[in-house]
């Protein structure tokens, strides 16, 4: 039996054949994606060239009522690939000049990534980056082991009650953090190259949302005590941006976060001796979001 026969990739473990039928994701077994180009808008360590070599995959495990790239995520727009032209995908953005391969909301097709780095590994120049909303199993992650070079996982809620009300996700803390601390076990302290480039490391990135600072303070709490902070890069991100798709029912999120919200967290992260980076207000923006356009397929 394949992965996609009885899916159970991510926390949701929903069981589902996805030769068949759609997985809680979305997605039936083909890999399906949206755009692959040069993106510079990523943290300075990620973008520090010519730029990441950005793959959006369509669907997702979460389905936040927010997400930014909701085109892909919630109504899953894309253009279904196989493993050879995914492995090619690969190659043409190292041949564009990319800072390296970043894998954007790949959880739910794992197995044919894995398969498609075995492909053109060995010609891969660039670190390999999994960029990913946090909601992970442990086992998929050891899975990538030796395929990885460096993880951008979201920590997005530490309260149940909030995870569950945004995402449907009650458990989602539980299985981020101990997703997170597989991910560091696998990469070690983070390390740079001559650019400031990221080459091996993991980098944790939370967006501060409306009416929820201490929530965000809570998940700074748990990085500091779990973590060391040299083994570490954590992103504070100021880019929570309330589209119109957004149901009246969270009409407490319906407004951008206020400055007094984003600089607490700030000041909260730094008082514990936290590393890494934050985002400007201006980041709060629509045109940030990619336009999802199937080029580079």
């Amino acid at each position: 039996m394949t992965d996609y026969e009885k899916c159970c990739l991510c926390p949701r473990k929903c069981s589902v054949n996805r030769y068949i039928n759609h997985g809680f994701c979305g997605m039936e077994a083909e890999i399906t994606a949206a755009k692959a180009s040069l993106h510079m808008w990523e943290e300075p360590c990620i973008s520090y060239k010519n730029g990441a070599g950005t793959l959006f995959f369509s669907g997702c495990n979460l389905h936040c009522c927010f997400c930014q790239n909701n085109k892909i995520s919630n109504q899953l727009f894309g253009k279904k690939l196989n493993t050879k032209e995914l492995s090619d995908i690969f190659l043409s953005l190292q041949d564009k000049g990319a800072d390296n391969i970043e894998l954007v909301t790949p959880t739910h097709f794992v197995p044919d990534i894995i398969n498609a780095l075995d492909l053109v590994k060995h010609r891969l120049e660039i670190p390999v980056i999994y960029n990913s909303g946090g909601y992970e199993l442990t086992e998929t992650i050891e899975r990538l082991n030796g395929y990885i070079d460096v993880y951008m996982p979201d920590i997005k809620y530490f309260s149940s009650e909030i995870s569950s009300l945004y995402s449907n996700a009650p458990d989602y803390f539980e299985y981020a953090s101990s997703a997170v601390l597989s991910m560091i076990s696998q990469t070690g302290k983070p390390i740079y190259n001559e650019y400031g480039g990221l080459i091996k490391g993991t980098l944790i990135r939370h967006m501060v949302l409306p009416s929820l600072r201490h929530d965000s303070m809570k998940i700074i709490d748990w990085i500091a005590e779990n973590i060391p902070s040299d083994s570490v890069i954590v992103s504070i991100m100021n880019q929570y941006t309330p589209f119109d798709f957004l149901d009246e029912k969270f009409s407490e999120i319906k407004r951008r976060v206020t400055k007094m919200e984003y600089n607490s967290v700030i000041k909260h992260a730094v008082s514990l001796g936290i590393n890494g980076f934050t985002q400007q207000a201006s980041s709060a923006s629509e045109k940030y979001v990619p336009d999802f356009d199937l080029s580079g397929l």
